[in-house]
């Protein structure tokens, strides 16, 4: 794992949300998105070399959703790049950590993602994510 891509942060009120999120860091949205396939909306910030992602859930049962009713607004994830994800699965699996997805999905930001499950990382939902080359 190269470095943190970018924290993931589970949001009600999209619009409220980038706003606030606009003040905070001084920073405006340089990117919305949305992910059909989690039934999620995204919009990212960054400030420097950090990101910050915004989800907020499209249908009442994404992930996003059943995050929200359990626990609410909050942080999700941290997402952590890697150059190779299908090798880094490969080496997670062999570690005993249990993913959430067998093969890689296309994610927001051009990216392709894996996420590990909770359980094996005191309760941290990690996301890999590897930038698609044009």
């Amino acid at each position: 794992m190269n470095k943190i891509e970018h924290i993931g942060i589970a949001v009600k009120d999209m619009e409220f949300s980038c706003s606030l999120y606009e003040r905070l860091l001084g920073a405006t949205c340089y990117k919305k998105e949305e992910v059909v396939s989690e039934g999620v909306n995204t919009a990212f910030f960054k400030t420097g070399v950090n990101k910050i992602e915004l989800l907020t859930a499209t249908t009442t049962d994404s992930p996003i959703a059943k995050f929200l009713e359990k626990k609410g607004e909050g942080i999700h994830h941290i997402a952590f790049d890697v150059d190779d994800i299908v090798a880094e699965m490969a080496r997670l699996k062999a570690e005993g950590f249990v993913l959430l997805n067998e093969e890689p999905k296309f994610g927001a930001d051009n990216k392709l993602v894996c996420f590990v499950h909770p359980k094996g990382t005191n309760g941290v939902l990690v996301e890999l994510c590897q930038e698609l080359k044009s």
